[in-house]
């Protein structure tokens, strides 16, 4: 005898409701997150000993360890192959520096990504992915053929190889009565409750494609088989993305902000008017800091936003797994590859925002410093 969908149901709009609240709070750091760990200047002997100089080298350092990060990132192979080649380049921190800027190398390769031959891949790989062996056969078979084929092979995929396949797998499923997934009121009535509370957009729209006028039961099952993974694979593409444009920006601008504060600090030297260059180079540092201080806000919000989604997809897992409906124990694996990423991504924004805390501190000090 089936367990009653009325407790899983119950359990997961409690942790909708309580998602939607930590979304809009900073929620503190996990216990296990890594700390960013400040560059400790006086203990490297190869480090400036000028203050402004070792504050303009610690920003090329970790500019060049976040292009690093992005080269091992699960963000799309483009991406990762454009920031190991800056990497490697002979020309240094230059090269990095140009890669972040506007119109740089992050930029023109986001412009790629457009290309239809890349979202065919990113499509046929995103299916393959989301797609079981058990729950969709033909789908995952012709992805993975696809994948290994041409770009005409990916194209044909996507514009008619999945829906067929998705029809072969539909009959299957049809003729298996023994393994036949019913589907529930209540099954159909919490898809209701995503359509209208869950956390992401992606699976809002998936749980409303799911309920659209004209709808059977084969599309709630088919939404709790792959279209549930696939708005959460989705929300997570965008996020890494949206967060990786926003960074690479901010970075791109502190290099910027920093050689212009630590060559008006230089000027001071030689000016004939030592209180008006004291002024600028002030100003100089506090645009360093309020820049360093919105970005770490922003991280902050981040950590929130990550901490939600983690403990949303860890809750749908716990759900899936006491759950004796076959429907939900479809979604076990890929809720708890979901809850994992999140996790991954709450911990890199607490390390993000650690540095920009820093970076801020440093700013400050530095405004202090040129007042005399």
């Amino acid at each position: 005898m089936r367990r009653p969908w009325r407790i899983a149901q119950a359990t997961m709009v409690a942790l909708l409701a309580i998602g939607g609240v930590l979304a809009t709070e900073v929620a503190p750091a996990r216990a296990d997150a890594p700390a960013y760990v400040a560059p400790a200047a006086s203990v490297l002997p190869d480090q400036p000993t000028d203050p402004a100089a070792a504050l303009k080298a610690a920003a090329a350092e970790s500019a060049r360890n976040y292009v690093h990060s992005i080269a091992i990132s699960k963000l799309p192979a483009e991406l990762r192959v454009s920031a190991w080649n800056a990497l490697r380049s002979t020309r240094g921190d230059d090269a990095i520096a140009e890669w972040m800027a506007p119109g740089g190398g992050y930029a023109y390769t986001k412009q790629r990504l457009k290309d239809s031959r890349v979202q065919n891949r990113s499509f046929c790989e995103r299916v393959l992915s989301t797609h079981t062996a058990a729950f969709a056969p033909a789908v995952r078979a012709a992805a993975q053929k696809a994948l290994k084929g041409s770009d005409a092979d990916r194209a044909a995929f996507v514009k008619t190889g999945y829906a067929e396949a998705q029809k072969q797998d539909r009959a299957t499923r049809e003729a298996d009565v023994q393994h036949r997934l019913e589907v529930a009121d209540g099954d159909r009535a919490f898809v209701r409750v995503l359509a209208e509370q869950a956390l992401g957009d992606q699976v809002r729209v998936a749980a409303q494609w799911a309920l659209r006028p004209g709808a059977t039961d084969v599309d709630i099952a088919e939404f709790y088989g792959y279209g549930w993974a696939t708005g959460g694979s989705l929300e997570l593409e965008a996020y890494r993305l949206h967060v990786s444009d926003a960074e690479t920006a901010r970075r791109a601008g502190l290099t910027q902000l920093i050689a212009k504060a630590a060559a008006a600090e230089e000027a001071i030297a030689g000016a004939a008017d030592a209180a008006g260059a004291r002024a600028e180079a002030e100003a100089a540092w506090k645009a360093v800091s309020e820049h360093a201080d919105a970005a770490q806000k922003a991280w902050l919000a981040e950590q929130a936003t990550t901490a939600a989604q983690a403990e949303n997809w860890r809750n749908i897992a716990k759900a899936a797994k006491e759950s004796v409906n076959g429907l939900w124990q479809g979604i076990t694996d890929s809720a708890e590859a979901h809850q994992r990423s999140w996790a991954e991504e709450q911990a890199g924004a607490a390390e993000s925002a650690g540095f920009w805390k820093d970076m801020f501190q440093r700013a400050r000090a530095a405004e202090n410093r040129v007042k005399g």
